[in-house]
């Protein structure tokens, strides 16, 4: 393959254009309800990467017009204390989406707090309600970042049916939930991870890959066919940027598409929490 054949996954600049129509429905919503849609964000402790990404969060908020409340929780928080501010929030008719920034400090049980968000107002796919209904194709929001994978090969009309996608990792909120929309876009599904043997070989009989394990480069660029779609979910951040899970130096003369690291999941992780709050509002705003 020429170098010039790769077309790249462009992440940010799908993200800027779905903005723009998130910016159009959100007036619309304002107009017609003279309500602002709203996303909470419970930030417990004083992790500065999850500081990070909630204000990431809030930013993308403001540039379609919406609102950003910022919920911050000492890291002493037991999980009683955040289960009642949950429920605070799940009977607040003006937050139409809640997102608990993971991870949450030791002591709290995180999936009991997950699992306590209304499924309205998870916005960010990460109860097991919303994952059990997505995965038998019922209607529900999907975990954001495999949820924005899926939009972004839509976009780019990269075909899934009857592929062999490899997801290399299994966590709740990527791996999993990757997998599933994969199947239900019907691919061959093969999930991969920290004890699977002969790993190469698995990625080498993919049409499609997914790298979504949280090991800086740990899928070699040789194991990957010729004319393979490559998507890398993960980012650790290097002197003067970051790379991924994929060692993706030279990729583009191996894969016919691929993301780049950064700017090509990452803004997709953002853009679909922001566009799935813009819905639940939209929801809301019908039921009322």
């Amino acid at each position: 393959m020429s170098d010039a054949s790769a077309v790249l996954l462009d992440g940010k600049a799908l993200a800027k254009q779905i903005e723009q129509d998130l910016s159009q429905r959100v007036a619309t919503l304002i107009e017609k309800t003279g309500r602002t849609p709203i996303l909470a964000t419970i930030l417990v402790g004083d992790d500065p990467a999850s500081a990070t990404y909630v204000r990431m969060k809030g930013n993308a908020c403001k540039r379609v017009g919406m609102e950003s409340i910022k919920v911050e929780m000492p890291a002493s928080t037991t999980t009683d204390e955040l289960l009642a501010k949950i429920d605070e929030l799940n009977n607040n008719p003006d937050v139409h989406g809640i997102l608990l920034q993971h991870p949450v400090p030791a002591q709290i049980d995180e999936r009991a707090c997950f699992d306590a968000i209304d499924l309205n107002k998870d916005v960010d796919g990460v109860t097991s309600l919303g994952f059990g209904r997505m995965s038998m194709g019922e209607p529900a929001y999907g975990s954001c970042t495999p949820q924005g994978i899926m939009h972004l090969l839509e976009h780019y009309g990269i075909a899934l049916e009857g592929k062999h996608a490899v997801v290399v990792g299994r966590s709740a909120i990527l791996g999993k939930p990757m997998a599933q929309m994969l199947l239900n876009a019907n691919c061959t599904v093969t999930t991969c991870h920290s004890r699977t043997q002969n790993l190469a070989e698995h990625v080498g009989r993919a049409d499609i890959i997914v790298g979504a394990v949280g090991v800086p480069e740990l899928i070699k660029k040789d194991w990957i066919k010729s004319g393979a779609v490559v998507v890398d979910a993960g980012f650790h951040p290097r002197d003067g940027g970051g790379v991924g899970d994929v060692e993706l130096t030279g990729i583009e003369s191996i894969a016919s598409a691929y993301t780049p690291v950064p700017g090509g999941v990452g803004p997709m992780t953002i853009n679909t929490l922001i566009r799935q709050t813009v819905e639940a509002a939209e929801q809301a705003a019908e039921l009322s």
